[in-house]
């Protein structure tokens, strides 16, 4: 696990709000703390959908994808004046993760990792981003771990993200 602060916020939101730079993010959960506090669980409700719709993904993500929720964030997030807080937190699509870590031969299936999450909290001055792996079951091996860091880190800087590391 590892935290990164944003040095750059303005850039930082285009990036996550406007930019397609998160898209390979689903989302589980944002909460934005604005006049009021907005709260919003990004499990797919699939009773909503008939089966037949397109907005539905094929392969069944439990989490809606980043794609199809920012722009709400964002106007729930844009205005005159700053939002007080935000917390968003964002699993890597199952597919990219399984080709990451594969790639990456970790010691630990790609099937047996339930999820690389990045956490975005905003305190109203500053925004920090950690990064973490859920597991279906306990393991020693903290490889999926230290493959994530790297790649969010490689990811960000490739991204041209300005961070720095934090304790």
């Amino acid at each position: 696990m590892k935290q990164m602060q944003i040095t750059s916020m303005k850039q930082f939101m285009n990036h996550l709000l406007v930019a397609d730079t998160f898209e390979p993010f689903l989302l589980e959960e944002a909460v934005i703390g604005t006049a009021c506090t907005y709260h919003i669980d990004g499990h797919v409700n699939r009773e909503f959908y008939s089966g037949d719709e397109d907005d539905l993904e094929k392969d069944a993500y439990e989490f809606r994808p980043w794609s199809k929720i920012k722009g709400l964030c964002f106007d729930l997030i844009k205005g005159r004046r700053t939002p007080l807080f935000f917390r968003f937190v964002l699993h890597l699509m199952p597919d990219k993760a399984a080709v990451l870590l594969e790639k990456e031969s970790c010691d630990i299936p790609s099937d047996q990792v339930k999820a690389l999450v990045l956490n975005i909290r905003y305190d109203g001055t500053k925004a920090t981003l950690t990064t973490g792996t859920a597991l279906h079951t306990f393991h020693l091996s903290k490889m999926p771990d230290a493959i994530w860091d790297r790649a969010m880190q490689k990811y960000l800087d490739g991204k041209g993200i300005a961070w720095e590391e934090t304790d």
